[in-house]
């Protein structure tokens, strides 16, 4: 079974063709990320007018790579959100227009429950597991049961882990996207140099905040010399794993899991990876493969391919919304 999966959720446009959910045979993405640096973040008008002229010619591409044609597809997969709705909007339509061009079935996926199927595409954890999903715009702890089923154990109150990373290299002089530009400086610095605190979240122990820390950073710039970031940014990226590590240590005293499994753009930060491994040994560790932590459309059509499944092969109905925000666990 080949589902073609379309993302244009943020700033990426991407098409992929997958086989069976887990076998990539072709994708293609095209970024706009060089046109949001002068601004120093997502610019979504901008974002817009790139999707809109990349949208075809990525999915031809993915075609051609996968070298198969819309005959052999056997429907389509598509992000319809979280994300800025004008850009949902073109990937969703675009979708739309080739479900009936084709006369194939339409799938909506949850972009972010697609970054937290990621690293289940290749090989399916032991269950039930604790989930991270980790990026730009989301902060997500949950108890994985099965393939969509989910319990939210918590989330952030504030800022994203990956959008503090952002705005705290921002501080630091560092260019957008500025999360593994900070990971690169943070290597030439001491961890334990400056003392941060992680905030506390009262209403829920398992809820994030990096708010006051990315403000703790920066009142630490105000009073130091860029000689001194390195330092500030080792401490600042040691800081928000530790709050990762403590919640999650928590989290399995009450929900015993078999594995950990992590999803979003922040999960390539080695250091990450580093101290996870060195926490919790005794279980297994699923990251995405290298290209499924960032937006791609390789984990819109995995998930898809389950999705459709559930569906007994008949997709969703071709008035099917765009959501900005939607939750895809169980409430």
């Amino acid at each position: 079974m080949l589902i073609l999966g379309i993302e244009s959720t943020c700033d990426e446009t991407a098409a992929a063709v997958v086989r069976n959910g887990s076998e990539i045979l072709g994708q293609e993405t095209a970024s706009s990320a060089e046109i949001h640096q002068r601004y120093g973040g997502v610019f979504p008008e901008m974002a817009c007018r790139r999707h809109i002229d990349a949208i075809l010619p990525v999915i031809s591409s993915a075609l051609e790579k996968a070298n198969v044609t819309h005959q052999d597809i056997s429907a389509i997969a598509v992000a319809r959100g979280p994300g800025l709705i004008g850009a949902l909007l073109i990937g969703l339509q675009a979708a739309k227009g080739l479900s009936i061009a084709w006369n194939k079935p339409l799938i909506g996926v949850n972009h972010v429950e697609a970054h937290l199927h990621a690293a289940m595409m290749q090989e399916t954890p032991p269950l039930p597991a604790l989930g991270f999903v980790l990026s730009g715009g989301h902060t997500l702890m949950l108890e994985i049961s099965e393939i969509g089923n989910y319990r939210l154990l918590g989330t952030t109150v504030d800022d994203a882990i990956g959008e503090a990373f952002d705005k705290s290299a921002t501080l630091l002089g560092l260019s957008y996207p500025g999360g593994p530009m900070l990971e690169q400086l943070a290597l030439q610095g001491d961890p334990t140099k400056i003392s941060f605190s992680p905030s506390r979240v009262k209403k829920n122990p398992l809820a994030f905040s990096f708010s006051g820390l990315k403000t703790a950073v920066l009142y630490a710039v105000k009073k130091s010399t860029p000689e001194d970031y390195p330092d500030i940014a080792a401490s600042f990226q040691e800081t928000a794993f530790i709050d990762l590590i403590r919640k999650a240590r928590l989290a399995l005293q009450s929900t015993p899991c078999k594995a950990l499994v992590f999803g979003g753009g922040v999960c390539n930060n080695e250091r990450l990876r580093a101290l996870f491994q060195k926490h919790f040994p005794e279980l297994p560790h699923y990251w995405p493969s290298a290209g499924l932590s960032s937006d791609n459309a390789a984990m819109i059509a995995g998930l898809g391919y389950h999705k459709f499944l559930a569906t007994d092969g008949q997709g969703d109905p071709l008035d099917l919304e765009a959501l900005p925000r939607t939750p895809f666990w169980n409430s």
